[in-house]
């Protein structure tokens, strides 16, 4: 039976609330439906910041001390605001939806502690838009030592069948971390975090000319690149781990490009995010002859570039040209697993999170 399925996903890089409706059974995709966003205010995005720091202490996973109670209720306004423009916007009534995703806002990823926290009150969403609202994907993974990231792949492989080309087909999604979804036919489905995505970059933009980003990769491309530091960098031991391995966004916050000029340290940091993608290709089962970019980072074009150089003679396309949404894409994919949770679907693999069995999950909060 087709599903109408809401999904909805704040990501690492704290830019806002994306919204995506898919008609879908949780094994294919019938159709996408419209998308929406709905920005973090500067406040809304301080006060996300602050949580992250904070949220260093948590004593346990439903701990919600100080500023992350307040983080906690700005991102559920925020959400059910998100709902209502976009129903609203596209003439969509509530009884026309089965089931929302809400995935919440990654405040810590500690999967060698099993500790894993998403805030949001699911609860209360529910309440505000009068929908079942399906939330806590990533809990019953990690709680069964699995790294509760990435949680896409399922999605990806998904869209990968309607595509008729040769694999092995590498979709990779760039948000605030990077991480793969190696496909190759039904069967081989492998997925992990391949280093850092637009964070380091973001980060670095906003610390020396106080933007948010750098939009098309325009600053990077006039800096140059520090080969050696991009080769010191990729020393670190994440790199030589096989797959599945997973990163919290902060993981590579140690790094440090401040003695460089501003637009070096961009090229330098959008460089090692390329070759940090590009470095997962040995420990994969054969060679990727395409590889598709998703996610923020598929609009940054000096980033686009450096994979093109990298990962040749594969081809690397942007989701856009396949006809997927690249800013849509992981809001649609938790429309999808919600979809898959409401069937008992598994939602998570061996190959993807290291999880020792095919794992459901997600909890319902009814209105």
């Amino acid at each position: 039976m087709m599903l109408t399925a809401l999904g909805l996903m704040s990501g690492t890089s704290l830019d806002g609330v994306d919204v995506a409706l898919i008609e879908t059974d949780g094994k294919r995709v019938q159709s996408f439906g419209p998308s929406g966003y709905r920005p973090y205010s500067d406040r809304e995005r301080g006060l996300l910041r602050q949580a992250l720091t904070e949220a260093v202490y948590l004593p346990q996973r439903d701990a919600r001390p100080g500023i992350l109670r307040e983080a906690e209720q700005a991102v559920t306004t925020a959400h059910a605001e998100a709902v209502a423009a976009f129903t609203a916007q596209n003439r969509i009534t509530r009884e026309e939806i089965d089931i929302v995703g809400f995935h919440g806002q990654t405040v810590l990823h500690r999967p060698e502690k099993r500790l894993t926290v998403q805030i949001g009150d699911a609860a209360a969403l529910a309440k505000a838009i009068h929908i079942p609202v399906m939330h806590d994907f990533r809990a019953a993974d990690v709680a069964a030592g699995g790294q509760g990231a990435p949680f896409v792949p399922v999605y990806h492989r998904a869209l990968a069948q309607s595509l008729e080309r040769e694999g092995p087909i590498v979709v990779v999604n760039i948000g605030g971390v990077s991480n793969i979804t190696y496909i190759d036919g039904m069967e081989t489905l492998i997925a992990c975090d391949t280093g850092p995505g637009n964070a380091l970059i973001d980060d670095h933009m906003f610390r020396t000319m106080n933007q948010r980003f750098d939009k098309d990769g325009e600053f990077a491309a006039k800096g140059n690149v520090d080969q050696a530091w991009v080769s010191r960098a990729l020393q670190l031991p994440f790199f030589g781990l096989k797959p599945p391995k997973s990163l919290d966004r902060n993981d590579f916050a140690g790094l440090k490009v401040a003695d460089m000029a501003p637009a070096d340290g961009a090229a330098t940091l959008t460089a090692f995010t390329a070759a940090a993608i590009a470095r997962i290709v040995p420990l994969l089962p054969k060679w990727p002859n395409s590889w598709i970019i998703c996610g923020g980072g598929a609009r940054n074009r000096t980033l686009i570039r450096m994979l093109r150089e990298r990962l040749e003679p594969a081809t690397v396309d942007v989701a856009e040209v396949l006809g997927w949404s690249s800013d849509a894409l992981e809001a649609q994919a938790f429309g999808f697993l919600a979809a898959r949770g409401l069937k008992g679907l598994p939602l998570s693999y061996p190959a993807t999170t290291g999880v020792p069995m095919p794992m459901t999950g997600g909890v319902i909060a009814r209105p």
